[in-house]
């Protein structure tokens, strides 16, 4: 898997309710978090994220309260990947649960400015920043971890194991997945 797309930075210890806000948790309509995706650290960062677009942070991304709907919105948003040199540790599991690949790299994370064009290799970690050419190695995310990815999150992975079925055969938004019928 690679990813490609524009930098948006953000600082260090940027918590679920930086992500999305405690008073949109009202909902779990994915285009209706994502439209609050980062709202409260950049009121437009909704308006200017592109499909496919890299969110690289400071240390400690995602920390705060447990919720599924922080990686569910930056997901819908477009965001393709996170950046960051280190994740809580609910945050980290919930992103791979939701199909959202993140990557730590300290080095990446310190250098890359917002706005620099990145592409990131999940089967071998590397990360090149295509506006100044220098290349970063992240740890790679594990095969499994990349199958879970690919499948749309946890619960989608499940589905397809238990039913004996191919990814084609459903379809999944960021709320769940259902066997195309």
């Amino acid at each position: 898997m690679k990813f490609k797309g524009k930098a948006w930075k953000f600082g260090e210890n940027v918590d679920t309710d930086a992500i999305i806000p405690a008073r949109y948790l009202n909902t779990s309509d994915p285009q209706e978090l994502a439209r609050h995706c980062m709202e409260d650290a950049d009121k437009e960062f909704s308006k200017k994220v592109q499909p496919g677009d890299i969110i690289v942070a400071g240390k400690n991304f995602g920390c705060g309260s447990s919720r599924e709907h922080a990686p569910i919105s930056i997901k819908a948003a477009g965001v393709s990947c996170v950046i960051a040199p280190s994740f809580a540790r609910i945050f980290y599991r919930n992103a791979f649960n939701m199909g959202l690949p993140i990557f730590e790299c300290e080095e990446a994370a310190n250098e890359i400015r917002e706005g620099d064009e990145l592409e990131v290799d999940a089967d071998s970690g590397k990360i090149v920043n295509l506006t100044t050419g220098k290349s970063y190695q992240a740890h790679p995310i594990p095969p499994f971890m990349q199958e879970l990815i690919r499948d749309g999150g946890l619960i989608a992975h499940i589905l397809k194991e238990r039913k004996n079925i191919t990814s084609s055969q459903m379809t999944c938004d960021p709320t769940g997945c259902k066997v195309k019928r």
